[in-house]
């Protein structure tokens, strides 16, 4: 078991190309970090880094008590698992998984008993005869798994290890991984584990921690709820979530005692004890984001209500336990996400109002997109 600390740690390609800015990350003991963010961002270049298959050019990487910048992959105590599954096609399940062991000249016997026991945690006992060709995507997945915890590494990396495989199986199996991470703890058993996916759903229901990429730069460390209810910056708010965070081009204005944005003309009130944090902002451009749960749909036969806003519908993607409502505005397309109400009508074109939960808005600086509101 071993944390991973990634101090100032630096890419740059011999064309002069910089993937990855000097970032600093820490990877607890036993914790499973996700790395996440949209193709591009560096994510599998950082854990290449990590694993010593792509060259560190600055800063240092840390493994336990080793920085490991000068160590081969074969010795920094890491078990990597692929996309591709990267499986010897002319060997069964166990030889695939017994083959590092054999390289190290692993006793047989002990072998064989790392072998049966990870078949059991991971459910592939009948596999183990079989070759690659013989077994699903998902079962190559599994033996992959089990080849890189029969190695008992200090750290386990996955590098989009679910990519390949069909939706149903993705939640399958995403949901086992992170039964086996809790699983190899409760052992006492080598359980830091560092995974990379450009699927931000996959990230929020994994991660015990989530690190946050963008064009080779850490946009935001945390948990789950806190990427999700406290972004830092625009960035992380428009990338967590599905569907996305309405984010609008507005301006903070004040009349009287209360402060106030407006969306195609139409005046929405902040609450004071948010007024309070923005109001240096007064008269100046900022970016308004609303998360499609906190826009609902008012009901025609309900009075007038504050804060709210007319959009024509153009899309409904009915769900069966919500709704999802895409309405336009003056040429612009906003996102509700709401309980469905099969006595409104939402035919295409039709007119309806929109209430803003306002206590649940986040106000982001028009210049460095930091959350004012934080």
């Amino acid at each position: 078991m071993a944390e991973v600390v990634l101090k100032k740690a630096e890419k740059v390609y011999p064309n002069g190309f910089k993937a990855v800015h000097g970032i600093d990350l820490h990877v607890k003991d036993g914790e499973f970090m996700v790395l996440v963010g949209p193709s591009g961002c560096a994510k599998s270049t950082t854990l290449r880094m990590i694993a010593g298959l792509e060259d560190i050019t600055g800063g240092e990487i840390w493994i336990g008590d080793r920085c490991v910048n000068d160590i081969p992959p074969k010795d920094r105590g890491i078990a990597m698992v692929f996309q591709n599954y990267a499986l010897y096609p002319h060997m069964t399940a166990y030889e695939n998984m017994a083959f590092g062991l054999k390289f190290k000249k692993t006793p047989k016997d002990e072998i064989d008993a790392r072998i049966k026991e990870a078949a059991k945690k991971l459910e592939i006992t009948e596999l183990l005869d079989r070759k690659p060709k013989e077994m699903s995507g998902g079962q190559r997945q599994r033996i992959a798994v089990g080849r890189a915890i029969v190695r008992k590494p200090d750290v386990f990396l996955f590098d989009e290890p679910l990519s390949n495989l069909d939706a149903k199986l993705r939640v399958s199996l995403r949901v086992e991984i992170k039964e086996l991470h809790t699983q190899l703890k409760k052992e006492g058993s080598t359980a830091t584990m560092i995974y990379v996916t450009h699927d931000q759903v996959e990230a929020m229901t994994m991660g015990d921690r989530i690190c946050v990429l963008d064009y080779g730069r850490i946009m935001q460390v945390d948990t789950p709820l806190n990427l999700y209810h406290k972004p830092k910056n625009k960035f992380v708010a428009s990338f967590i979530g599905a569907p996305t965070m309405n984010i609008m081009e507005t301006e903070l204005d004040k009349d009287e005692d209360k402060t106030f944005v407006k969306i195609n003309d139409e005046v929405i009130y902040l609450e004071e004890d948010m007024a309070q944090k923005v109001d240096s902002y007064i008269g100046k451009r900022v970016y308004l984001g609303i998360r499609p749960e906190d826009i609902n749909m008012v009901s025609s036969d309900d009075p007038v209500m504050e804060n709210t806003i007319t959009g024509e519908v153009l899309v409904v993607e009915q769900m069966g336990n919500e709704e999802i409502v895409y309405f336009g505005i003056d040429g612009n397309r906003y996102i509700a996400r709401q309980t469905p109400d099969l006595n409104e009508d939402l035919s295409t074109g039709a007119k309806k109002r929109f209430h803003i939960n306002m206590r649940k808005c986040h106000i982001f600086d028009f210049e460095t997109e930091e959350n004012i509101i934080l």
